[in-house]
């Protein structure tokens, strides 16, 4: 599948295509949400979570970039 095609899809077809096909890679938590990731090819899938309504509020897709450096041990800054 490519991020085109995984672009054209639903909301919900895209949550099952990442069930189905994408690899948990890791996770991202703050105080509001909390934001899984996961890789499906060659592109990054990221869900998001609201925690306080346990629902799942965007999917949204990636190849490089600003949305994989809060994943980088690099990028925590305590």
């Amino acid at each position: 599948m490519t991020l085109y095609e995984f672009n054209s899809l639903t909301l919900e077809e895209k949550q099952t295509t990442v069930w189905d096909k994408g690899t948990f890679l890791d996770n991202y938590i703050t105080e509001d949400i909390r934001i899984n990731c996961y890789a499906i090819d060659r592109f990054f899938v990221e869900v998001v979570y609201d925690g306080e309504q346990n629902v799942i509020t965007e999917v949204r897709s990636f190849k490089t970039g600003h949305s994989l450096d809060k994943y980088s041990p690099n990028s925590y800054f305590d």
